[in-house]
Order: C-alpha cells, then structure tokens, then sequence
C-alpha cells in the first residue's frame, strides 16, 4: 500500500506540472508581453496543451480527481483557443472570380532542392510562389530547373549569401514592386496582373524570428507588417503569404487578422497545419509559414515538402473576388 500512495503522490505531481506548463502556454497565447520565453510558450502552446491532456490522463489513473479536474479545464481552453482552425470560418461564400494557386516556402538560405521545389510547382500547378531565405545562388540553380519557364515574372531580392532575401515567381506579369522598409530580411510587396479589373495585391512577408533576435524587434516587424496590411486600400483582393514567424497561438499574429484579413487554415478548417521543424525525427509543432487573404477567399489549405528546407511549405487554393 506504501508504494501504492507513493506511486499516486508522483503521478499527481508529474500530472499537475503537465497543467501547470499548459495553463501558462494558454495564458501567454492571450497576452502581447514582448518575452522571448513568453512568446515561445505561446507558440508552442498546441504542445503543451497536449501534455495537459496527458496530465488528466495519468491523473485519472492514479485516481487524483482534483488535478485531473484542472488539466481538463486547461485542456478546454485550449480547445477553445485552437478550435477557429478546425472549422471552415467566415469569408465569402461564392466568390466569383478566377482561382488563384498560391505556394509559400522557406527555402533554409538557398538550401532547399530546387529539382524538387520546381517539380511541386509544376506538378501542383502553382500560380504564385513567394520565397525566404533567398540567396544568389538560389535564384541561379532554381533557374537552372526550370522554375523560370513556369513563373516567368518574378521580383527576387536575394541580399547576400546570408539568407536575408526574398522572391516571388508569378504566371502573371507583376507590377508595383518594392521592398518593404524597415526589416531585417526581405519583405516584399507587389501587384498581380490576372485579367480582373484591378490587380492582386500581394504582401510577401518575413519577420525576424524571436528565437534568433530580441523579442521586441520581432513584435515590432510584425506590428508593421499589420501596418503594411492596413495600408493596402481599395482593392478587392490582398494576399498576405510568408514565413510569419509566428503562428495562430500567439496574439501578436492574431492581432493582424482585423478589417477583413482572414487566415486561410481559419477559413478552410485545415487545422494547425504545422510547418517547423521539417524533416527532423519528431514532427513540426508550429505553424510559422502562413497565408492570409481578404476580399479572395482561400478554399483550400495544404502543407507540403520543401526538401532540403527545415520549413514545410504550403499551398492555397484561392478564390478571387472579381470587383
């Protein structure tokens, strides 16, 4: 019986600290505190909302009803924070414009193997690709596959070999093109030109990481990559598709979905869709690469390879709102 009692007395203690990591992950994802810790906590939250889960069970195994209680309620409010993106959200219902395939991915400073990333583009029939991490080289070898002949305008902005550049590649011609002021690597902006009344206006994004730099230089560049959202008026379809560094748990990002702007996994139900880290032995847990729209509604949100890449990337299927 001793051993039995010790066996409980530890089991309710693992269980506790396993909500106890989940409470607070679930508390940093409702707050903007410009903390390193604070911000990786909530990024992570998806993970340790599931050791919350595990908590209630090994609680209710050693038959500790108090602290199983408690990670279960922490288990609903992560259910409650995460629930948005199972469940096909608001946007227009019928669009009634053209469809517009557009691939997000982070390419690991020109790492990433463009054979490969040019095949998915061809083979998925991609109509829009915005890149990170872009490097001389890179353009140079992805031209060499032949991503060029697909995406024949593009607007690459490659900064070096130290993996700060940006790229889109468009089947349609491009206008407007400019680098966004004020970040640490490319971030771009561009028109599409698909045969609508006005062109696509498409925001190619890449804020600094907060696992790399100071958690207030990373809140900053995606407070102003809201203020460049905010700035795109009077048109009837905006994209916004990048390596956000952040993810749907963190307040920060949501804070940029106002006046309109929707997330594509929020409006298609495609769940957390997670996309770092790629092709390690544990699969990603958060959801960095990200495409949002207003006026065009995405109807379809996938995650793909990138290989050589440390990001996964995705594809939206998006339907344009012809004005």
């Amino acid at each position: 019986m001793r051993y039995l009692e010790v066996y409980r007395q530890s089991a309710a203690v693992f269980a506790a600290a396993c909500g106890a990591v989940g409470a607070a992950a679930v508390l940093a994802s409702q707050i903007r505190v410009e903390n390193r810790f604070v911000i990786l906590l909530a990024g992570w939250a998806p993970v340790w909302i599931g050791a919350a889960l595990v908590g209630a069970v090994v609680a209710t195994i050693a038959r500790r009803w108090l602290v199983q209680g408690a990670c279960l309620v922490v288990c609903a409010l992560g259910g409650w924070l995460l629930a948005p993106l199972y469940v096909a959200g608001p946007g227009d219902p019928d669009p009634d414009g053209p469809t517009l395939l557009v691939m997000q991915a982070n390419i690991k400073v020109g790492q990433a193997d463009p054979t490969k990333l040019t095949t998915a583009v061809r083979e998925r029939g991609v109509d829009v690709l915005t890149v990170q991490e872009l490097t001389d080289e890179a353009i140079d070898v992805l031209h060499t596959a032949g991503l060029d002949d697909l995406l024949p305008h593009r607007f690459v902005v490659p900064l070096g070999p130290g993996g700060l550049g940006g790229g889109v590649y468009s089947r349609y011609p491009l206008s407007d093109t400019r680098v966004l002021d004020g970040y640490l690597s490319a971030n771009l902006a561009a028109d599409i030109d698909v045969g609508l009344r006005e062109p696509v206006a498409l925001l190619a994004v890449h804020p600094a990481p907060a696992y790399l730099f100071p958690a207030e230089m990373w809140a900053s560049e995606l407070r102003a990559v809201g203020a460049e959202m905010t700035a795109v008026t009077n048109r009837d379809n905006i994209v916004v598709a990048g390596d956000f560094n952040a993810s749907w748990p963190q307040r920060q990002y949501r804070d940029l979905l106002v006046d309109g702007y929707l997330d594509a996994a929020d409006q298609t139900g495609a769940g957390l869709v997670p996309t770092m880290p790629a092709h390690r032995r544990y699969p990603a847990v958060t959801g960095i690469d990200r495409i949002v729209t207003k006026g065009a509604v995405a109807t379809s949100l996938d995650r793909i390879a990138v290989d050589g890449s440390d990001h996964h990337g995705v594809i939206a299927d998006i339907r344009l709102a012809r004005g």
